[in-house]
């Protein structure tokens, strides 16, 4: 959309166009005055007009990009306190990875000594003990297993030492070996042997 000013300047050069030579002249030509001061006249009249417009579009542009800077500082710092919280929960995980690894390894240990132990005692004791164990391991695998799942795309390096240490507690629960009651007396029979 062109401004009143463009369109005056065009009918001047128009009117100037269509103005003809002086005699013996190629570059001299002949202009109506009054036609001529007519359109300077509004030409004068519309540009303080035209000025102001484009100045209230400035201000508009001014007022535009403070807007967005304000938008944009508010994003950085929503970023910043995200991030923040972030590092937070990362912070939280990595103390939640070293109490897991600690209950696994404590798991891990009064498994084995019950497992000594059991094998002196008599079998429901044995198959009790075995049974708690078994819940401990389950339940450490769950919980390993349900962090997994939750947190591979964000934390990669946890969730290797994670897969690390369920391997370790199903390889254990595997070596347990829950017994059928229909092998009691067998298993009390070995386990007095080792006795």
């Amino acid at each position: 959309m062109s401004s009143r000013i463009e369109q005056i300047i065009e009918e001047i050069e128009e009117y100037i166009d269509s103005c003809k030579f002086q005699p013996l002249s190629t570059t001299k030509i002949i202009v109506n005055k009054e036609q001529m001061d007519e359109l300077l006249r509004e030409l004068r009249m519309k540009t303080p007009d035209e000025i102001k417009r484009y100045q209230k579009i400035i201000a508009n542009k001014d007022a535009i990009l403070a807007d967005a800077q304000a938008k944009a500082d508010s994003m950085l710092e929503e970023a910043q306190i995200h991030t923040n919280e972030l590092v937070s929960e990362h912070e939280i995980m990595q103390q939640a990875y070293a109490q897991a690894n600690e209950v696994v390894m404590t798991a891990t240990e009064q498994a084995q000594e019950i497992l000594d132990n059991a094998t002196s005692d008599a079998n429901d004791i044995r198959i009790g003990a075995i049974q708690y164990a078994n819940d401990i391991l389950a339940n450490a695998e769950n919980i390993i297993g349900h962090t997994l799942d939750s947190y591979t795309t964000k934390y990669d390096g946890l969730v290797n030492s994670l897969r690390e240490c369920y391997e370790v507690v199903r390889t254990n629960r595997a070596e347990l070996q829950v017994p059928d009651k229909s092998d009691r007396g067998v298993q009390a029979e070995v386990g007095n042997d080792q006795v």
